[in-house]
């Protein structure tokens, strides 16, 4: 069996397009987001460009504040207050990771619900627990939107989260249960992670660990969603690096699935690159439309209908 591939990209325009006509509805009404970026995190400042470059297709007004690593958790708290009350500004971004003295959990709480477009406010991930979801976290959105593009049957299904994260493997884990899935999440303490992998109808993984799904552990025509992300040195077929131009050795980008024997067994995968990240950032601006039409209290059209 050949896997058949989740195409991100495919899915991403297609979401965007549909977005585009939500925002069209809002009779020309400016969108603003800000972005909060604390400190010099390589892999954040390509996350901001894509979302930088998502938001102006859709004509909201993207704004990066760029603040030093020696920013003080109270003057970052100030701040969200400031935006919080500003009513030009649609929503807020808190990139991640932030510094070691900051604490995540305080100031996710500190963005207003409304306004909290990446879904992280224990409110929003409350309205998840609870069934109504209304701004979702956009990576786990994302996942799941790539796995509702396959058309397979939720209710009743066997899915496993491999990670447990706040952003990602918890809220995942509750939009399965809304769907009437049976959801196992595994973790670092797992034991006989294959077992559980087996017998799944639907595989998440979200742990940033290369190779950790192989296709030994797929059930046969299983959906594997493949949310981790990490670059790698590439090998010649000695087995040895391969060096750049400038001798600095090359790297290339994979998921958590050891790609070419998952694809053998799989019905469906995510590749990586081109899987769940380019939605992810759809749906951020989707969030983005979303927190609009809640301002200015319009009925809101679920992510996931």
């Amino acid at each position: 069996m050949a896997a058949r591939l989740i195409d991100g990209k495919a899915l991403a325009a297609g979401i965007l397009e549909r977005v585009r006509l939500q925002r069209a509805a809002l009779a020309g009404r400016p969108l603003r987001l800000v972005s909060l970026y604390v400190g010099d995190d390589v892999a954040s400042a390509v996350y901001i460009r894509n979302q930088k470059r998502a938001c102006e297709r859709m004509e909201i007004r993207f704004d990066l504040e760029h603040l030093p690593t020696s920013t003080s958790e109270n003057d970052l708290v100030e701040r969200l207050h400031q935006l919080n009350d500003d009513e030009g500004v649609t929503g807020i971004i808190l990139q991640r990771p932030l510094p070691p003295h900051m604490r995540q959990l305080r100031l996710q709480a500190k963005i207003h619900p409304d306004k909290d477009v990446e879904g992280l406010n224990p409110a929003n991930i409350g309205s998840i627990v609870y069934g109504v979801p209304k701004l979702v976290p956009c990576t786990a959105l994302s996942a799941v939107r790539c796995l509702k593009s396959t058309g397979i049957a939720l209710r009743g299904a066997d899915v496993v989260m491999i990670g447990h994260s706040e952003v990602v493997g918890k809220p995942i884990a509750f939009l399965m249960l809304n769907e009437f899935a049976t959801c196992t999440v595994c973790h670092v303490a797992t034991q006989d992670l294959a077992v559980k992998t087996r017998h799944a109808d639907v595989i998440f993984t979200a742990v940033g660990k290369p190779g950790i799904v192989t296709g030994d552990m797929v059930k046969p025509g299983a959906v594997v969603v493949d949310i981790g992300i990490r670059q790698v040195a590439q090998t010649g077929p000695d087995g040895r690096p391969l060096l750049g131009p400038d001798g600095a050795p090359l790297q290339r980008l994979c998921g958590d699935a050891d790609f070419e024997s998952v694809a053998a067994v799989a019905g469906w995968i995510t590749p990586v690159p081109g899987g769940v990240g380019p939605v992810t950032v759809a749906m951020l601006v989707h969030n983005t439309v979303l927190a609009a039409r809640m301002q200015q209290g319009l009925a809101i059209e679920p992510a996931l209908a």
